[in-house]
């Protein structure tokens, strides 16, 4: 028989989390050994080499959401994509407004993508939530897993209309150009309002994804962890955007020399 070493301060502010039997391998960092020597206060002389088991089990909500964390970035990746080549696409679209002369900036179409996601968490928490709770009896409606799952999934309607789009304004800009842009080609003839249905699909599935992973990362980490539990979502985006610059310098490189031109 073994004992785990469960030294809590008598002033921490810590929680005490509950022993879980998941990773137990880790256990091993907590075991009291006949070599481990104790401070007069029953702390560990050596904290390198005996853990609290508090510690071990705040190892062991880091390793849970990890999956998760991973899973997240093919999410982000379709939507760091998008955003990527969004300002380009509309730059060569046509975006007067109706039959007026006032262009619309490039760059404000992503207030599209901010608006449904605030839109959509109204609608969400005060219509969707609770119309859902009748049925499942949960306080949140559905899980926070599936609600980041909807998300997800939303992201596959999202990328086929933006390759519809995007194919029919390139066609539109090798037929019926309405002007050059310098060093960077024909400008289509197609309406810049073209692109407002695939950047509402992206930010309705932020409202659903995004917003679901900050909430679990949150829940799932005790209070000394939450600033680690703020940090992974901004971590997930960071090797997003590097995974994004390096798909698109091998596809730079890849079609640099093809036929029919560089993508």
């Amino acid at each position: 028989m073994y004992s785990l070493f469960n030294y809590l301060p008598h002033n921490s502010v810590n929680s005490n989390l509950p022993y879980t039997y998941q990773f137990r391998l880790l256990d091993k960092a907590a075991i009291v050994t006949p070599e481990d020597k104790l401070n007069p206060d029953g702390s560990a002389a050596d904290p390198w080499n005996l853990w609290c088991i508090q510690q071990v089990e705040e190892v062991k909500c880091l390793l849970r959401v990890l999956p998760i964390l991973f899973s997240c970035i093919s999410y982000s990746l379709a939507n760091t994509q998008e955003h990527t080549v969004l300002v380009f696409q509309v730059l060569q679209s046509d975006r007067r407004l109706g039959h007026s002369n006032f262009i619309v900036p490039a760059a404000s179409y992503i207030i599209f993508t901010l608006l449904s996601t605030t839109i959509w968490l109204r609608i969400y928490d005060r219509i969707m939530v609770p119309f859902v709770r009748r049925f499942t009896g949960r306080e949140g409606g559905i899980t926070i897993l599936q609600r980041m799952g909807i998300g997800m999934f939303l992201t596959i309607p999202m990328l086929l209309i933006s390759a519809v789009v995007e194919e029919h304004r390139r066609t539109l800009a090798l037929t019926k150009p309405i002007g050059i842009l310098p060093r960077k080609g024909a400008i289509s003839s197609m309406s810049g309002l073209m692109f407002i249905p695939q950047l509402v699909l992206s930010g309705v599935a932020d409202a659903f994804t995004s917003v679901g992973q900050v909430e679990l990362y949150y829940k799932s980490f005790p209070e000394n962890m939450r600033t680690i539990a703020g940090s992974l979502f901004f971590c997930c985006l960071a090797r997003t955007s590097y995974l994004n610059t390096f798909l698109i310098s091998v596809v730079h490189k890849t079609t640099s020399k093809s036929a029919t031109g560089n993508w």
